[in-house]
């Protein structure tokens, strides 16, 4: 059962579990777009997302063990803008998926665009795990994103439960913003690598693990026996935004809980009572102003 063994794994309790031959966390979709360049030869774009799917998929970034079953779903999808002298330069989409407990349904944990992503690359390059010090630029993006994927979905199954994984990810950053790289360092831009973990770990912003926990957990995961009291919950814990609203409204952690979530927040307020849905409409619309053919879906689902 995913969910029990997740809970138990973020208290530490799963070791022995699975087979070493399935302790790896994640099943990971590669994708890499090189549509733009022109005159290069394409195997090097081949081999770029064979080796970033081994390496994402046949690494082991934890000590937690997960069954097959158990694995994280997410996708990295790779478009390259400019590949000159072995350097590239490229935008990085990233999607984070979790199962909701006792259905079919998977839910979007965390959906990015880092913009922020240049690496140098040459065919055959080994991509090669370093647990204390990234080998590269690229590894250290492939780690970093790993470990906030980890964060999130521990978060998700219980409270707080991605802390060591925050604390590695800041590790990284850290590490490389000495390393001369775009994206790593502290208000070098309010949506860079940096900027996405302290939205997690700021004070100011971190309530959002808590909407985290209480959002899946406690929400989505209710809903499918109790769809009343589970909504309940997540109506709850949109305060959540408001207050990360009112202390930081730049922060990326509203633009990553827009993409994510509110195509989402449709479908759990359409059978709700006109009352929870005003609430939660009036909540989001001045955080969200443009997004009104979502909100007002919310608001008014028979009229859409």
């Amino acid at each position: 059962m995913r969910k029990s063994a997740r809970i138990l794994a973020a208290a530490g309790m799963l070791a022995g579990v699975a087979s070493a031959a399935s302790a790896q966390e994640f099943r990971c979709n590669v994708e890499v777009n090189a549509q733009q360049i022109e005159g290069t030869n394409k195997s090097v774009f081949e081999t770029l997302k064979e080796q970033i799917t081994t390496y994402m998929n046949e690494t082991k970034f934890s000590d937690a063990t997960f069954s097959a079953m158990e694995k994280i779903e997410c996708t990295v999808y790779l478009t390259v803008g400019e590949y000159n002298d072995d350097r590239m330069k490229c935008d990085l989409q990233l999607q984070l998926i979790r199962p909701v407990y006792n259905s079919t349904y998977t839910t979007t944990l965390f959906n990015f665009k880092d913009t922020r992503v240049e690496f140098d690359y040459r065919e055959g390059d080994p991509l090669t795990y370093n647990e204390t010090q990234p080998e590269n630029n690229l590894t250290a993006i492939l780690d970093f994103y790993a470990n906030l994927f980890l964060a999130l979905d521990f978060d998700s199954f219980s409270p707080k439960g991605g802390e060591r994984f925050y604390e590695r990810a800041q590790t990284i950053v850290q590490q490389q913003q000495s390393s001369g790289e775009i994206g790593w360092r502290t208000f070098e831009d309010t949506k860079n690598r940096a900027a996405v973990l302290s939205s997690y770990t700021d004070g100011n912003t971190s309530g959002i693990r808590n909407l985290l926990y209480n959002y899946h957990r406690k929400g989505l995961d209710e809903m499918v026996t109790s769809p009343d009291k589970g909504r309940g919950v997540i109506t709850e814990s949109l305060k959540e935004i408001k207050t990360i609203y009112d202390n930081a409204p730049m922060s990326v952690a509203l633009s990553i809980f827009r993409d994510s979530k509110l195509d989402e927040l449709v479908n759990v307020y359409s059978k709700a009572p006109e009352t929870e849905r005003k609430d939660v409409y009036d909540l989001l619309q001045p955080i969200y102003p443009t997004e009104s053919q979502r909100l007002d879906k919310i608001k008014n689902p028979d009229t859409n």
